[in-house]
């Protein structure tokens, strides 16, 4: 026979759960829904790029592959830290996860110097948006997916300030694991995208 206070804990656990599974399962939407939107960019891209008679254009500068692909290597050095992070709450290491997602954190806007740096230069070498659709194409890419690392930073201030007040526990980490999830969407667009734009 099952207490009336055990009933209220595991009503209380089950519902939780309903909630985490929901969470869930919105977040997986949501990162469909995104991932169908990258997915048209990157088929205009392709599009532009099959009918042009030469890509890149002769009179536009040609696109760098060191610089982005370190920026690309910091991005997916950055998801790594944030599994870590995940990884420490849930096996009961809550003191490692402000340290590590304070790394993702740090080699996110890392990402982000290294980016507006590549775009400094490549708009003083003279492709700016406004110089054909080669260069429209471009920036609006790489434009678009720096915003949904700017909108991942902002979520990582929050959780490194949870994490150093230990707010996720083993039993209860379930934003940490949904930002994870959009963290990791962003490092998998981003190799998405060197590979297409600055590699082929």
């Amino acid at each position: 026979m099952v207490r009336k206070q055990d009933g209220d804990l595991l009503f209380y656990r089950s519902g939780r759960e309903r909630v985490e599974r929901t969470s869930a399962l919105g977040m997986v939407i949501f990162l469909g829904s995104w991932a169908m939107m990258f997915a048209s960019l990157f088929f205009a891209y392709g599009l532009v790029r099959a009918r042009a008679p030469m890509w890149p254009p002769g009179d536009l500068p040609r696109l760098p592959r060191l610089q982005p692909g370190l920026s690309t290597l910091v991005l997916f050095a950055s998801s790594v830290a944030m599994q870590l992070g995940v990884r420490a709450v849930r096996d009961r290491r809550e003191r490692l996860a402000a340290p590590l997602l304070g790394l993702t954190l740090f080699l996110g806007i890392g990402f982000l110097a290294l980016q507006g740096h590549l775009w400094t230069g490549l708009f003083r070498a003279g492709l700016t948006p406004q110089t054909g659709t080669y260069a429209s194409v471009f920036w609006g890419l790489t434009g678009f997916h720096a915003l949904h690392v700017v909108v991942g930073l902002v979520a990582l201030v929050w959780l490194v300030i949870g994490a150093a007040r230990r707010t996720y526990t083993a039993a209860r980490f379930a934003p940490l694991r949904l930002w994870a999830m959009y963290w990791h969407f962003v490092g998998a667009v981003s190799i998405a995208l060197y590979l297409t734009v600055f590699v082929l």
